[in-house]
């Protein structure tokens, strides 16, 4: 097994942070501190690493910013907002597309510890963490975005996902809808599933389950609209249709007019986002809110604070999770239930 910092840490009896300073020869470190983290070292006969190394050298002054993918137009919000908060602050961005796929993640990894980065921002696509011990190992600041990263982030930054499941939920049931059905992707997706869990507990207040839930491993128009053509096949008593995104949600509408019904006189449709588009489908779409650029913007505010904290020298506090609130916002696609 490799050794690393967190092994002298424990060894020594303080912190990865104490440990740093002593590595990077920089913030006060008491000559008895110096002593036991010197003979963890020639203990465990630590050789630096890549990382390890990075944490002597000058800032650089570069951010790794991981999302599962830049195609899906939320992650290209997200992208933008962030990278644009980090060059307010005079940071700049690698932006690391990893197709939902956990080897391109780790080989990410690798290659951000070689660019001598300050901080990461991820999304990871899996509640896997192992290949991002070489972050965490070399005290890189991490900053988890729409999820969490239990156990490597130092903070996270997302949208109430969970509440953002009950508004669509009470929505659908306030206008008399009780067979309703759920269609999304991707299915090992974080905040699609908190998402599934507050339409769910919001329904059991009223007796009801979901009729359908249809999920797709990829996230696509593509995927989803052959959900919504199945379901509609299938379940003919259905009378809303929830998409757990607004991609989902737009795909379902297109699959529910090209069946010759009406949206929403037939089916009533609700989407998670409120992307642009979602304005301008036909009917426009009745969808919740998530402030994608707030929850960018803060990410990144989030990660210079921690960095900042680093270079001072200050022992790591206890990591905090920020939910922003989400909003219902009512247009066209949503109506009574018919009948």
């Amino acid at each position: 097994m490799t050794t690393s910092i967190r092994h002298i840490a424990k060894l020594a009896g303080t912190s990865v942070s104490s440990v740093s300073r002593v590595l990077n020869n920089s913030g006060y470190a008491s000559p008895e501190l110096r002593q036991r983290v010197e003979a963890a070292i020639r203990t465990l006969n630590y050789t630096p690493s890549k990382g390890a190394r990075m944490l002597r050298g000058a800032p650089s002054r570069m951010i790794g910013l991981m999302l599962p993918s830049i195609d899906v137009p939320f992650f290209g919000i997200l992208a933008h907002a962030i990278e644009q908060e980090l060059f307010r602050h005079g940071y700049q961005t690698l932006i690391c597309s990893t197709a939902e796929n956990m080897e391109h993640e780790a080989r990410y990894i690798s290659m951000l510890l070689s660019q001598r980065i300050d901080g990461v921002i991820v999304a990871s696509a899996f509640g896997s963490i192992e290949h991002f011990e070489a972050l965490r190992d070399a005290d890189i600041p991490i900053v988890a975005i729409d999820r969490e990263l239990g156990g490597i982030a130092n903070d996270a930054v997302m949208a109430d996902h969970e509440e953002g499941g009950r508004l669509m939920a009470r929505h659908l049931i306030g206008l008399g809808h009780r067979s309703i059905a759920i269609v999304g992707a991707p299915a090992h997706s974080q905040p699609v599933q908190l998402r599934l869990e507050g339409m769910r507990a919001e329904m059991a207040k009223d007796g009801i389950t979901p009729a359908v839930v249809a999920m797709a491993e990829e996230h696509s128009f593509a995927a989803t609209y052959e959900l919504a053509r199945e379901l509609l096949t299938s379940r003919p008593e259905v009378t809303a249709i929830v998409g757990t995104t607004d991609i989902s949600a737009i795909a379902v509408i297109h699959a529910v007019q090209d069946r010759g019904f009406s949206v929403p006189r037939d089916y009533s449709v609700i989407g998670f986002d409120d992307l642009p588009e979602a304005a301008y489908v036909f009917p426009r779409l009745t969808t919740v809110a998530q402030p994608i650029r707030e929850v960018g913007e803060r990410a990144a505010q989030r990660l210079k604070a921690l960095i900042e904290e680093q270079q001072a020298g200050h022992e790591p506090r206890q990591g905090i999770v920020v939910k922003i609130p989400v909003t219902l916002i009512e247009r066209d696609s949503t109506g009574p239930v018919r009948g």
